[in-house]
Formats: C-alpha cells, sequence, structure tokens
C-alpha cells in the first residue's frame, strides 16, 4: 500500500469504520520519555536482578560468536589442510560453548521473566488500588469493560514497553558491539561497507513507527470498546433477550469489532511493506560484501575460513540490526497501551481526602444537611437545591418523593460519593470534607437500592459487612434478619455459594441477606435506600421485621417512594425536584392534605406508633423556584 493510502486508512480509523468514534475513547498522546519516568518506579523490587541480566546479556553474545569462530578454525585448520587432528579439541570446545550458552539462557531467561513479572505484580496491583480508590462518579461516566481490558491486557503491554523491550534492546546493542568488533577484527575494510547500509535500518524504523503507533493505538482502543460491549450486553442479558435486541446489539459488537480488525489489517499492512524494505537493505549490504570478499580471496588477502565466517557474522550483524528496528516498531506500538493507563492513573478522585483529617473512631451518629445543593457533572440542572435537614441518634427519618425528587444523591452525599456544591454535610458537627471517606464509610451501614450479592457463600456474603465478625455474630445477625431458617434449608447451609450475583437466591432471600449484612456491622448510622424495591408485597411485608430489628437504636435515614416503608419513621421529609416540600410526622403530613398525602393516599394504611426518640426540628420548606441565599441557624436536636 502505498504512504498515502496508509495515511488515509489511519484517518479512518479515527472515526470508526462507521464514521463513529466508538464506544471508548481515545488516550491523550503521551512520549516516550514521559512513559518511561511513569512506569520505572515500579520496578522496585528486581531492579538488583538487572545487572546480572546485563552480564548475561553481554556472555550470550560472545559464546555465540566463539561458536562461530570454531567454524573457522575447522575450516582453516581442518577442512583446507585435511588434517583432523584438531578436530576433537574444536570439537569438545564446541560441545562445551554449546552447554554454556544453554545455562546463560537458562538463567536469562528465568530471571528476565522474574523481573517482568514483579513488575506486572506492581502496576496491575497499583492500577487496580487506584481504580479502586476513584469516586464513584469515574465508575458511573466509564465503561467496565474497557476498564477490566486497561487493567489486564493494556498492563501486560507496558511490561514489553519497559522491560522486555528494554532487555531486548540491550541484548541486540550489546550483539551488535560484539560482531562488530570480530568483524573489524577479521577484515575492517569488509566491516566499513556492510555497515554502510546501518543507517537506512533507522530511517526505516522511524518512517514507519508512527504509522505503526496510531493503527496500535486505534487497535488498542476498539479493544477496550469490544470489552465494553461485552460486558454491557452480558452483563444485562435477560433485558436484551427480552426485549429481542440480540440483532442490534451484535451490530453495534460488530461494528467496534470490525474497528479493531481494521487497525490491525493497517497495522499488518504497515509492517508487509516494511519487511521486505529491511531484507533488501540486507542482501545489498551482503552482496557488496561478498564481491569484495571474493576478490580479496582470489588475491590471497582472505581465507576462505575467513570469508565464510565473516559472512556468518554479518548475518548475525543484521539480525541485530533489524530485531533494533523492529523493536522501535513495537515499543510505539506498546506505548498506546501505557498511555491508556497513564490516563488511568492521572483520574483523581472528586472527593479528595483532607491533608489533615479529623479522626471520629466510633462515632454517635448524628447527621446534618445544612444548605446543601448539588449538580451532576453535565447534568441540564441540580439534583439538590438549598436542602437542610437533620437526623439525631436514634431517629428514624424517612426521605420520601417521586423518581427523580433526589432521595438516593441525599444518601450519595451522606456517604461522600460525591461532595455537594454550595452548602455542607456534617457528621457529629464535623463537615464531611474534613473526614477521611474510609472511617466515615466505617460508621455506616447501608442496604442499597439494588440488592448486592457477591459470588460467594452465604457466610462470606454476611461477613462482607464486618470481616472479622465470628460465626456465632454471623449467624446472630442472619436470625436478626430473618434469614437463618431458609440459609439453613440451603444444600450446603451458610457455605452455599449463592452464584453470580445471588442468582440462585429469590429477590426477598437476597434483601434478607443484605440487611444481615449491615446487622454484622452494627455501625450507629444506617441508610435505607429503597429496600423494598423488586419485592412483592409479601416479600415486603416480611422484610419490614428484619428492617425494624435493624433500626433499632441507631440514626437510620429510610430513603423510599413507597410510603408503606416510612410508616415508623420518627419525622418524615418530602422531596420535590431537588428541594424540601414538606417535613413533619405522618398525621401531621396526612392533615395537611399536601403531597405527602396524595403519595400516601396510593399506599392506604394508617401510620404506626410514633418514636420517642431524640428528633430534629423540621427545616422550612424550601419554595418551588429560585431564591437568593440566606444563612439558616445550626440544627441543633430538641433539648
Amino acid at each position: 500500500m502505498a504512504a498515502g493510502g496508509v495515511r488515509a486508512a489511519l484517518r479512518r480509523l479515527v472515526s470508526g469504520p462507521d464514521g463513529s468514534g466508538g464506544v471508548v475513547a481515545a488516550a491523550p498522546a503521551v512520549p516516550v520519555r514521559t512513559v518511561f519516568r511513569r512506569f520505572w518506579p515500579y520496578t522496585r523490587g528486581g531492579r538488583r536482578w538487572l545487572v546480572p541480566i546485563l552480564v548475561l546479556s553481554v556472555v550470550g553474545p560472545a559464546i555465540d560468536a566463539a561458536q562461530i569462530w570454531m567454524f573457522k578454525l575447522v575450516v582453516d585448520d581442518v577442512l583446507v589442510p585435511r588434517d583432523l587432528g584438531p578436530l576433537l579439541p574444536i570439537a569438545l570446545a564446541y560441545i562445551g560453548l554449546t552447554l554454556g550458552i544453554g545455562l546463560v539462557d537458562f538463567a536469562d531467561t528465568m530471571m528476565s521473566t522474574w523481573v517482568g513479572e514483579r513488575f506486572l505484580l506492581n502496576l496491575r496491583s497499583e492500577v487496580f488500588r487506584h481504580v479502586q480508590g476513584l469516586s464513584l462518579g469515574f465508575f458511573e461516566r466509564r465503561r467496565l469493560g474497557d476498564l477490566l481490558y486497561r487493567v489486564t491486557g493494556d498492563v501486560d503491554a507496558v511490561e514489553t514497553f519497559l522491560l522486555s523491550g528494554v532487555a531486548d534492546a540491550l541484548y541486540y546493542v550489546i550483539q551488535l558491539g560484539v560482531f562488530v568488533g570480530l568483524l573489524v577484527y577479521l577484515q575492517w575494510d569488509l566491516t566499513l561497507i556492510a555497515l554502510v547500509i546501518a543507517p537506512l535500518f533507522w530511517v526505516a524504523a522511524r518512517h514507519f513507527s508512527r504509522r505503526i503507533k496510531a493503527a496500535s493505538r486505534e487497535r488498542r482502543r476498539r479493544g477496550g470498546a469490544i470489552s465494553a460491549v461485552t460486558e454491557e450486553v452480558f452483563g444485562n442479558i435477560a433485558l436484551v433477550q427480552a426485549y429481542n435486541r440480540q440483532g442490534s446489539e451484535h451490530g453495534r459488537f460488530q461494528r467496534e469489532n470490525l474497528g479493531r480488525y481494521r487497525a490491525a489489517m493497517a497495522a499488518t499492512r504497515i509492517r508487509g511493506v516494511y519487511g521486505p524494505l529491511v531484507e533488501l537493505l540486507e542482501v545489498l549490504g551482503a552482496l557488496a560484501v561478498i564481491a569484495l570478499g571474493t576478490w580479496k580471496l582470489a588475491q590471497g588477502q582472505l581465507t576462505l575460513g575467513g570469508l565464510l565466517v565473516f559472512l556468518a557474522l554479518l548475518s548475525r550483524l543484521y539480525q541485530p540490526l533489524r530485531d533494533l528496528s523492529r523493536l522501535t516498531n513495537t515499543f510505539y506500538a506498546a506505548s498506546a497501551a501505557a498511555e491508556r493507563i497513564i490516563e488511568l492513573l492521572d483520574e483523581r478522585p472528586q472527593v479528595p481526602v483532607a491533608a489533615a483529617p479529623r479522626r471520629i473512631g466510633r462515632a454517635r451518629g448524628r447527621v446534618e444537611f445544612d444548605e446543601v445543593s448539588f449538580r451532576y457533572p453535565d447534568a441540564a440542572g441540580p439534583a439538590l437545591s438549598e436542602v437542610s435537614f437533620g437526623a439525631a441518634p436514634g431517629e428514624t427519618l424517612a426521605v420520601v418523593g417521586a423518581s427523580g425528587a433526589g432521595k438516593s444523591t441525599a444518601a450519595k452525599l451522606l456517604l461522600r460519593f460525591y461532595d455537594p456544591d454550595l452548602g455542607a454535610v456534617r457528621f457529629d458537627g464535623i463537615d464531611l470534607r474534613e473526614l477521611r471517606p474510609d472511617e466515615l464509610r466505617a460508621n455506616m451501614a447501608v442496604v442499597l437500592q439494588e440488592t448486592l450479592v457477591l459470588q460467594g457463600s452465604v457466610r462470606e456474603n454476611i461477613a462482607y459487612g464486618r470481616p472479622d465478625a465470628t460465626e456465632a455474630e454471623i449467624v446472630a445477625a442472619a436470625r436478626a434478619a430473618d434469614a437463618h431458617d431458609f440459609i439453613r434449608g440451603l444444600p450446603d447451609g451458610y457455605d452455599t455459594d449463592v452464584g453470580r450475583g445471588g442468582l440462585l437466591l429469590s429477590g426477598g432471600q437476597r434483601q434478607r441477606l443484605a440487611v444481615a449484612r449491615a446487622m454484622v456491622r452494627d455501625a450507629p448510622v444506617l441508610i435505607l435506600d429503597e429496600p423494598t424495591t423488586g419485592l412483592d408485597a409479601e416479600s415486603g411485608r416480611r422484610i419490614m421485621g428484619p428492617l425494624r430489628r435493624l433500626m433499632a437504636g441507631r440514626t437510620t435515614i429510610v430513603i423510599s417512594h413507597n410510603l408503606l416503608t416510612t410508616r415508623d419513621a420518627t419525622r418524615i421529609l418530602v422531596l420535590d425536584r431537588g428541594r424540601v416540600a414538606e417535613c413533619g410526622g405522618h398525621e401531621e403530613l396526612l392533615a395537611r392534605g399536601g403531597i405527602y398525602a396524595r403519595l400516601f393516599r396510593l399506599h392506604g394504611p394508617a401510620a404506626g406508633p410514633a418514636s420517642d426518640a431524640e428528633v430534629y426540628p423540621c427545616p422550612t420548606p424550601s419554595p418551588a423556584g429560585p431564591r437568593r441565599h440566606r444563612p439558616v441557624p445550626l440544627l441543633r436536636p430538641r433539648p
């Protein structure tokens, strides 16, 4: 393919085969020097082996050259004079060199592999740790499949770029030095002719490597997109099949698959042109040497063995030259993967840890929202606007409202998945931005809207709330969550594997398992985010008993649009389009005949008993429209 055709193909790759940019954006370009600087620290633990590897890189080519020299001795001292006397020592020396090169190769392979795998261990662990510590918003805007591809395939390519490639480059350079030295020793003039074409290898490599890098970058991006589409489709296979979307999803997968295919073919076409060009350069150099060498042989200036060994060494000289030029292309191809990892490591949490965070230990559990406003990135409007409320230790606060009112956003701010744009969220009187997120969350137990159950045993899922929980504590939590009886009925009891996502359990069983997980955590603050979502009426009623036991004595925030789950609340906060619309007790809000009363009429039964817990006063409801910011007094518990 002509250079113009290759460039046109690469331009088409940027927009994808269908004219789109694909489901995964390309990572920003990074200079090679920066790549080395960023990843060199991850070689710690294996650097002490780099010197022995370097020594072996010198010994290996030296033994290889000595074996070739043995061939010269065989021709000049045995074959030409027809004297078998020197053959035995030459043969023994050759056998010894063969055993030596075998030992060197074994030691070099073992040490190089150890260093490379240690690097992968350090880097992959760091990438996983870093990504796991990023804010929830990062995962909400990223494709999970692409992240998986970066942590696996891209990390492996970085090792090739930084260690294996560098080690190979050193080995090839040392080979060049050894063979050039021997060639100069044999015939310096023939060596000069052979080296005339050496710069042409470098020029060819530089010319083609840029195009190979562009194609490799696109191939990596499309590989991440393929993983992303696959994860989304297989993770939601029930939805795909229920709506007969297999054809459209296959089309989406095929677009990314075709994009990767075209990127691979573009890189292959470039290499297909580059390979014959390099071979042509080798042939030209060898023909020039053979012509001059034959003339010198005819003039008696060179022995037959010397010419044959020179040609053998010349082939070994061109081999590392060819490998070095190809290695340049490998470097550029692997740097595309390095760019994707660097982009990942450059991500910073949206909720940074304070330079000198305050310590709270075991908290009392007082929660306050003070004039909190928050807008999701790229959202059309705010999710919360000047919201103020509080919950005292032992109090149950129900946050209700229609879908999109801002209920779950309040829970995310309380867990510090996000920080508010205005106002403050306080925990025991301390702004959450002054606390370490891990210490804050250690004081909270959560039953999420989506009942998350991990692949593993029932026991492991309950103990996920507190890994150091004893067997007795796990069983006690299961009993309190009304889960012990159904667990005993499982094939292996507490050792039963629940399957991927808990698919081997019913929705009610998964929810009770989540309640047991929160029970065993025994945190002062409990957040229930739509605890009965997805359950039928019977399962919903059955889960209320365990939930009441879990809520007892804790600061509880119940987030729900199903008002049947909020009747036992000390106070009820009604959100409407991100603002506080109403606040009060169940009977009080019913009597007002407002939003809560209209919502509750959809569910029917009367309120449950009132609570004697300490109660925060209700905030003044926010007006529907915008208003000037005004200070509000700090919310205090009633005396």
